[in-house]
């Protein structure tokens, strides 16, 4: 019987946006992933930690965002191990505890650029398949012609979570840049606006 492919995307989703889901969705759709499961990482070693909301409020909505939608799941596996969170560690986790499933690695083309900076980035690249959708300005990858590594040309949107945090702070209204129900509650919340004053 054929594994069930399961796509990985991992992020801070500080906050999750409509880029995160339609980029899971062009995964779902045109490629042979059955599943994308966002991994939301309580601390990504790569990035400075005191912009970020606590790990349960981005949990909270990443799960909303998601919510009845098919094809789409959310972990908190992160939250379990240990810290900071490498993504080699957590790929691991996945593999011994489904071991009927088949977990494919999606990144950014800006994060195959600099590979070579994760922990035990030739074990990922030697045990796992990846999936890598573009980005602009990259340089190229020395791990480009590896054959576990796969390009796909995905409509992006110019979104960012860093984008969407300032024009929060700005007052401007970003309803169409989240999914509904995140936006909701962040509205209710005010977290990054109280997150800005710190």
């Amino acid at each position: 019987m054929k594994k069930k492919t399961t796509g990985l995307l991992f992020g801070s989703f500080n906050p999750v946006h409509i880029g995160h889901l339609a980029l899971a969705n062009y995964f779902l759709e045109f490629s042979d992933i059955d599943e994308v499961c966002f991994v939301v990482s309580p601390h990504n070693p790569l990035k400075d930690e005191t912009l970020l909301l606590p790990a349960a409020e981005r949990l909270k909505m990443m799960l909303m965002a998601v919510e009845n939608v098919a094809g789409f799941s959310v972990s908190d596996a992160e939250f379990h191990l240990p810290k900071p969170s490498y993504t080699v560690d957590t790929l691991k986790f996945f593999s011994e505890k489904y071991p009927d499933e088949k977990f494919i690695l999606i990144i950014g083309e800006d994060n195959l650029a600099i590979f070579d900076r994760w922990k035990d980035y030739r074990y990922i690249l030697d045990h796992y398949k990846i999936y890598v959708y573009n980005r602009s300005g990259c340089a190229p990858s020395p791990f480009a012609q590896h054959p576990n590594v796969t390009f796909f040309q995905a409509p992006l949107l110019d979104v960012s979570s860093s984008f969407i945090r300032r024009a929060i702070d700005d007052g401007k209204n970003v309803r169409f840049f989240l999914p509904e129900k995140a936006y909701k509650y962040l509205e209710t919340s005010q977290h990054y606006k109280m997150l800005t004053k710190i």
